[in-house]
């Protein structure tokens, strides 16, 4: 997401449009074998894969999630930013926090998309042209039976070698505090449909997103502004 690697990324589509969709790839899983008993109410996830961009536009698109936040988890510092998390020395990652509905789509769910879709989780602290430790793969369960189920599905993908490399995704030990992005970077995707950098990299895991789950999928995307004006 850095400007050397989205203007290579534009350059990289304005000579070779007809190959866009084929920076991406996904792989096709099974569900969790198992996950607790949907809580009462509304639930949140808090995930990092990369470049937070393209996982808050799937998640975006995905019915029962009432709202999905680009911003920052997992450091140690007591706030964080764009600039300072981007140097690679905060511990932060980039994230994406998912407020959704378990009665129309379960955490499992959401995490099926996670390792499918949303990510590679075989890629250590790199997704496409962005590297280093706040681009890595990390769930952040906010409950036990989050980390369990969490915990339980990389065993159950590693145990049926889902991939041809080795998962590397992390599972933090406890809810780790969460800074929203800054208002520029939310709903990037849909306010930037042909920015190069979002063409190449994040509008395929959408349309990934549309082919291999069309039961959870919906047009039109939820965004941060208008969550904003209903709650």
């Amino acid at each position: 997401m850095n400007r050397t690697a989205t203007l290579f990324a534009a350059a990289a589509f304005a000579i070779a449009p007809q190959f866009a969709f084929a920076a991406e790839s996904a792989v096709t899983l099974p569900p969790p074998a198992a996950e607790a008993p949907a809580p009462a109410g509304l639930e949140t996830a808090v995930i990092a894969g990369g470049c937070f961009w393209g996982v808050q536009a799937v998640y975006q698109h995905i019915k029962g999630v009432s709202n999905a936040v680009s911003g920052y988890a997992g450091g140690t510092q007591a706030d964080a930013d764009y600039t300072t998390v981007s140097s690679g020395r905060t511990g932060h990652a980039e994230a994406v926090k998912i407020t959704f509905d378990p009665k129309q789509v379960s955490y499992g769910t959401i995490l099926q998309v996670y390792f499918s879709v949303a990510h590679d989780p075989t890629t250590l602290n790199r997704q496409g042209p962005d590297s280093g430790t706040q681009y890595r793969s990390e769930i952040f369960p906010q409950s036990e039976a989050q980390a369990k189920t969490a915990k339980d599905y990389i065993a159950q993908l590693d145990a049926a070698k889902s991939f041809k490399k080795p998962i590397v995704t992390k599972t933090a030990t406890m809810k780790a505090a969460f800074f929203p992005a800054e208002a520029y970077h939310q709903d990037y995707a849909t306010n930037h449909p042909n920015q190069g950098y979002i063409v190449v990299n994040d509008a395929p895991k959408v349309e990934n997103l549309k082919k291999m789950y069309p039961a959870l999928w919906r047009d039109t995307p939820v965004l941060v502004a208008q969550a904003a004006k209903t709650n």
